[in-house]
Formats: C-alpha cells, sequence, structure tokens
C-alpha cells in the first residue's frame, strides 16, 4: 500500500473518530446507551436484535435501533415489527457504517425518549473494526455455524469488541461446535472478554444477555 494511500486512509479515520467523538457526546447528554452490534453476514444479528428489542419493548423499556445493509430495507421493516422505531441505513456498495451515516440518519429523533439505541452494522469482519461510531459498546456476534477459528482468523474485529455473543446455540450440537474451543480463542484474542451464549430461536440465553443490555454502563464494563 503507498504511503498516499495511508494517508487518505488515516485522514478518513481522524474525520470519523472526530464525529464519533460528536456523537458520544451527544447520546451521553441524551442519557441513551448505544450497542454497535458487528458479525459476518449470516451471523444471526437481525434474528438476535427482533428477539431483544420485541423483549424490552414488552417490558416497558424505551429502544430503537438503526440498520446497515448495502441495499433493501427488509431488516428494517422485519425489526419495526416489535414496536421500536427503526431506520434503515443503505450504504450502497460500502462495507461499513461510518459516523456520519449515523449523524445523518438520527435527524428527527429526540434521542433522550429512549433508553437504548442498537446500531446493526454491515455484515462484515474487517472493515467495520476501524470505525467508532460513539457507540458505548461495540458486540461481535460469533455463530456456531461459522466455526471456532473465526476470532484467530479476523483478530481485530474481535479484540476491538467488547463483549461476544455465540449465536444459533439451538445448533451446535449439529454443527458439531466446540465450545470450548471458541471460548480459547475469543479469550487468545481479548483476554477476559464477556461471552454470551444465545439462540434466538429458543430463547436461550436470552434473559442474561438483555439484563446486561439495561445495566448502568459501568457495571457493563
Amino acid at each position: 500500500m503507498s504511503t498516499r494511500v495511508l494517508e487518505i486512509r488515516k485522514g478518513v479515520l481522524n474525520k470519523n473518530d472526530l464525529l464519533a467523538a460528536g456523537l458520544r457526546g451527544r447520546f451521553q447528554a441524551a442519557g441513551v446507551t448505544v450497542f454497535n452490534l458487528v458479525s459476518s453476514p449470516g451471523a444471526g444479528k437481525t434474528a438476535l436484535l427482533e428477539r431483544t428489542l420485541r423483549t424490552l419493548i414488552e417490558e416497558g423499556r424505551r429502544a430503537a435501533a438503526l440498520v446497515g445493509d448495502l441495499e433493501t430495507d427488509n431488516d428494517a421493516r422485519r425489526l419495526a415489527a416489535s414496536g421500536a422505531p427503526v431506520r434503515q441505513i443503505m450504504t450502497h456498495g460500502c462495507c461499513h457504517l461510518e459516523a456520519n451515516m449515523i449523524s445523518t440518519h438520527l435527524e428527527g429523533w429526540d434521542l433522550a425518549a429512549f433508553d437504548v439505541l442498537f446500531i446493526e452494522n454491515v455484515g462484515n469482519l474487517v472493515c467495520p473494526a476501524g470505525y467508532d461510531l460513539g457507540e458505548d459498546s461495540r458486540i461481535v456476534l460469533l455463530s456456531v455455524t461459522e466455526g471456532e477459528d473465526k476470532p484467530l482468523k479476523y483478530p481485530g474485529m474481535f479484540n476491538s469488541s467488547d463483549v461476544a455473543v455465540l449465536t444459533k446455540m439451538d445448533l451446535a450440537a449439529a454443527c458439531e461446535f466446540d465450545l470450548d474451543a471458541a471460548v480459547r480463542n475469543l479469550h487468545a484474542v481479548r483476554p477476559a472478554m464477556r461471552i454470551f451464549e444465545t439462540s434466538a430461536k429458543t430463547g436461550l440465553g436470552m434473559r442474561q444477555w438483555i439484563d446486561f443490555l439495561l445495566q448502568p454502563r459501568e457495571r457493563r464494563s
């Protein structure tokens, strides 16, 4: 990679970091907790978020979501059925969300009206790792269908995430998923990383996951 390309990339990331810092200030002033969900395509982000939003709304929590995808508003329409405010961000080929996209799609929303805001990032384990969105926590999902070695193959994403959620645990036996190996690999990349085992289909681990989301910021760290 040429020096010129590196300079351009550094400039882009610096601009994004400044915008993200501004977003973080807005979120904190409004009292809304923000989670950035990242994963590879098909890891189950939308299914996990769909059940999460439905539960939060049923329990009287004020939750909302921004959903990133290259094209279509399919996921946003699916998530809106929970009763939560949802907006789709179509990136039109861009493989990640950026802070300016978040800022633009927040227009008209009263952030103080939300307790929790989820950002469902574009399915990609490379590009989103470098882009701060002003979130409180970055949550990386790992599906049992992907294999135990994903953290070792994509260390940048797993190391930059605060929490890991193992998804589709109802399929673990059928996939011969080695849970112990997955945990070892996660901790090899991010020591002491908190891990949740979940199934959006059966509800396994969902209570623990939602209780974590609702904890005060200082107790989640």
